[in-house]
């Protein structure tokens, strides 16, 4: 695992407020993916730097057993002009863990990385996390998928 800073960055995409209790957020988060990739938003979303895609989780209650938001889109350069039914976001700079998860998206990987997270005893922030879906998610049943947890 890597300590990385990350300088402030903005992103535009949907999002959905969601819980982890009674596993809400497979749901909810599914669903999303589900409208991000039916309605080609990736396309849709302006001034993208690249179409790397974030998963972001912010604006927690409390932890992660808490009701937080997850905003599924795309870093950009700015965010003048944001579509109809999508958010604009500014996350600060701040400092990382960084997780590497290797493996096959559908069968677990992303969840089981997840619960070593939460049951982990590092000093999260919880402030803003996500995962990075770069060139090396293009295959799901065997993606590489970085998750950057925010630290205090």
């Amino acid at each position: 695992m890597n300590t990385e800073k990350i300088e402030s960055f903005s992103v535009i995409g949907i999002t959905v407020r969601t819980t982890n209790e009674n596993q809400q957020a497979m749901t909810d988060i599914g669903a999303l993916w589900q409208q991000f990739i039916s309605e080609k938003l990736l396309e849709k979303i302006p001034n993208k730097t690249d179409t790397t895609i974030y998963c972001i989780y912010t604006d927690y209650e409390k932890d992660h057993t808490q009701p937080y938001t997850t905003i599924l889109g795309c870093r950009v350069s700015d965010t003048s002009l944001v579509p109809e039914g999508m958010v604009a976001k500014t996350f600060a700079s701040g400092t990382y863990d960084k997780v590497i998860v290797k493996g096959n998206i559908f069968q677990g990987a992303l969840a089981e990385a997840w619960i070593d997270i939460w049951n982990s005893d590092r000093n999260r922030a919880y402030t803003t996390d996500f995962e990075v879906y770069s060139e090396k998610a293009s295959n799901p049943e065997n993606a590489e998928v970085d998750i950057f947890i925010a630290i205090a």
